[in-house]
């Protein structure tokens, strides 16, 4: 190859300009090595998957060589790798490099104790100045890996202080990837040594098995409910029940896309074709099936549908007992997985739930088919469900956090005082964990009680952690976390990538649309929530969550008349709740209705009920009247209303004199977006 000789000065800074996989070094002396011009541009992403694994494997490959040979790089950056317009990687500028300890003890040491690199992308052994080895490129390659996925730095400051103190301290946002390449970008991450991959060697070998198994071609699946073919309609909800935990095994599958129930189950009853309910889930196949109870006989018929041709990939009938069920739903998930050949997973190990009695379980079924209807009628037969699941399984964890989500929803909708519900919340909560110390939604439900009734940030923040590290992370925890935690946090990007990847599992969801629409109501991106709102009265034009958040969407952009339109919606369909009031009476005197307004007023300041004080300042801030506005959402964030969060979406407050003192009262962020 063409190129020049260079003398390397000392053995401690090695002049390399490029090690590539299909290179070795080559010493032609003692003295010197072969350099060679490179043409190229610099790595950056964000990058396709498929392009990142390829790109990655050649700089793993060029690394091992390094290693190989003795070299430790010490500054591998996105900056010192180039792309040929061949495609090809070239690792660049070894001049930090160093032998690795053992190939020359003495000059291995030379320089411990001094920190040399680029901060953003050192390992913890290096911004301290400690011995460092091969597992310390390997920091520095997760974190190269982790910005060409997803455009941004791992660990991030405004000052080098603060980015080292980031890498020593920090741990990083979880990737929107697929979940095998997160696990290996998050393993060359691992803090301590000893917890990361031990040889680049290990890393590429990775990676190549991601590559055997391109994202295309990643299977996916979404659990049709299936049909009740009892006759009876109360037995709808036992089908849906076995359709749900058929979703709950599937979704212990290394490897296997599965939708959420959420967005699978608003198929129910539409004709359509399977291709376009594929299409519109965003899966490769379908499971569609139906279930004939009688007496104490079930039949269970499956079929597992081919959604790019229609075809039939497996079918199957289960006739068996009902005390059988439980079998039932292991066996059609692993038959189901023999068919889509996909291996379970060794590691992470699936939940070891708790078993519960056969009338116990069919009371939680019917509770969870209730639940989602945020109706008081709905919610008072969910409550009923639950209790009786309670009763005849005290140990049915499960049942403890889905009926504390019950009074969650209950506080959210305004039909139960934030600290009746709340304790609720947090006794259930706290019953499911005392039976199982690991359930993730028991913990997501303790942290939305540290944000918005205890305003304790530093506990939302341990319970979130601990809700969020089971993988997979369920659709529900991970919309709690990107609503209660980020949202209110005021980390409204954050927030942003955590509900692109809960849509992405389950994209028909009308609570995670709603949250979303906060979300960008709050971070000033109004266009965007309008949007969300759209998405979720396509889908269902009862959700008076969507009007009320079209609303105040249209209030930030000053469409006065747009905004009277969508409260009044919501008000005839939730009129009990005191947020709506305040609206729609900021609404009608925006338009010039005052006295229409004053009635309602009235009817917030005349009576004592509970979360009137959170609707009078938002009909303040609508009237522009800031000091009110403040006076109110501090009695609001006193009295604890589950709403007065509600102050992120009242954005011309944020420069208001009484800001930081509001925000204090809450434990919020005084710099919030």
């Amino acid at each position: 190859m063409d190129g020049s000789l260079e003398k390397f000065a000392g053995l401690g800074t090695w002049q390399v300009q490029s090690v590539t996989e299909s290179c070795t070094l080559h010493d032609i002396g003692p003295d010197y090595l072969v350099m060679e011009y490179v043409d190229g541009t610099a790595i950056k992403g964000p990058l396709p998957v498929e392009q990142v694994v390829r790109l990655a494997i050649q700089i793993a490959g060029a690394l091992d060589e390094a290693h190989r040979s003795g070299i430790l790089h010490r500054d591998l950056k996105p900056g010192n790798i180039l792309v040929t317009t061949s495609g090809a990687t070239k690792l660049l500028d070894f001049g930090l490099a160093k032998l690795a300890a053992g190939a020359d003890s003495e000059t291995a040491s030379t320089i411990e104790g001094t920190v040399m690199g680029t901060p953003a992308y050192m390992s913890p052994e290096q911004a301290q100045g400690k011995p460092v080895d091969a597992r310390s490129d390997i920091f520095s390659f997760g974190v190269v890996l982790y910005e060409i996925i997803s455009g941004n730095r791992p660990f991030e400051g405004t000052s080098t202080a603060h980015v080292l103190s980031a890498v020593l301290r920090d741990e990083p946002k979880p990737l929107q990837t697929l979940p095998q390449l997160e696990r290996i970008v998050m393993r060359c991450l691992a803090k301590r040594p000893a917890q990361r991959f031990q040889t680049i060697a290990e890393v590429k070998a990775a990676l190549e098995q991601v590559a055997a198994k391109p994202a295309e071609q990643q299977p996916s699946i979404a659990v049709l409910p299936f049909v009740n073919m009892s006759g009876d309609k109360e037995q709808e909800y036992f089908s849906d029940g076995l359709a749900e935990e058929i979703i709950n095994a599937l979704a212990q599958i290394s490897g296997l896309k599965v939708t959420a129930r959420t967005s699978a189950f608003a198929f129910r009853g539409k004709e359509q074709d399977i291709t376009k309910i594929a299409e519109a889930l965003r899966v490769r196949t379908i499971l569609e099936g139906s279930v004939r109870k009688s007496g104490n006989r079930i039949r269970v018929t499956a079929q597992l549908i081919n959604a790019a041709d229609g075809y039939h990939l497996w079918s199957q009938r289960f006739d068996r007992e009902m005390a059988d069920i439980f079998a039932i739903q292991d066996e059609i998930a692993q038959a189901i997985a023999g068919a889509l050949q996909v291996r379970l997973s060794a590691e992470p190990t699936p939940l070891q739930r708790h078993t519960p009695n056969l009338p116990a379980y069919e009371a939680y079924l019917r509770g969870q088919y209730y639940r989602p209807k945020l109706t008081p009628e709905s919610q008072a037969r969910s409550k009923e469900c639950f209790e009786q699941a309670i009763a005849l399984d005290p140990k049915f964890a499960l049942a403890h956090s889905a009926y504390a989500d019950h009074f969650l929803k209950l506080a959210a909708a305004g039909l139960l005082s934030a600290p009746e519900a709340m304790h609720r919340v947090r006794e259930e909560a706290q019953k499911a964990l005392e039976i199982d110390p690991s359930l993730p939604e028991a913990q997501a439900m303790m942290g939305i009680v540290a944000v918005v009734y205890d305003y304790d940030p530093k506990e939302a923040k341990r319970r979130f952690r601990l809700a969020m590290a089971h993988d997979p992370v369920s659709p529900q925890v991970r919309a709690w976390y990107g609503g209660f935690y980020l949202g209110a946090a005021g980390r409204f990007r954050e927030s942003e990538e955590q509900f692109a990847q809960v849509l992405k599992d389950d994209p028909l969801n009308l609570l995670s649309h709603f949250q979303l629409a906060y979300v960008l109501v709050a971070a000033g991106k109004e266009v965007g929530a309008d949007e969300e709102c759209r998405k979720i009265l396509e889908l269902d034009e009862n959700f008076w969550f969507a009007y009320l958040m079209h609303g105040v969407s249209q209030i930030e952009q000053e469409k006065f008349a747009e905004a009277l339109t969508f409260a009044e919606k919501a008000y005839s369909m939730a009129p009990w709740s005191k947020f709506v009031i305040g609206l729609l009476a900021g609404a009608l005197v925006s338009t010039g209705n005052s006295s229409r307004a004053e009635v309602l007023l009235q009817k917030l300041r005349s009576g004592n009920d509970y979360g009137f004080q959170v609707g009078l300042a938002y009909y303040h801030y609508i009237c522009g009247e800031l000091d009110s506005a403040a006076d109110w959402a501090e009695k609001a964030i006193q009295q604890r209303d589950f709403w007065a969060i509600s102050i992120l979406l009242m954005k011309r407050l944020w420069s208001h004199p009484r800001w930081p003192a509001l925000a204090r009262l809450m434990n919020l962020a005084e710099e919030v977006g």
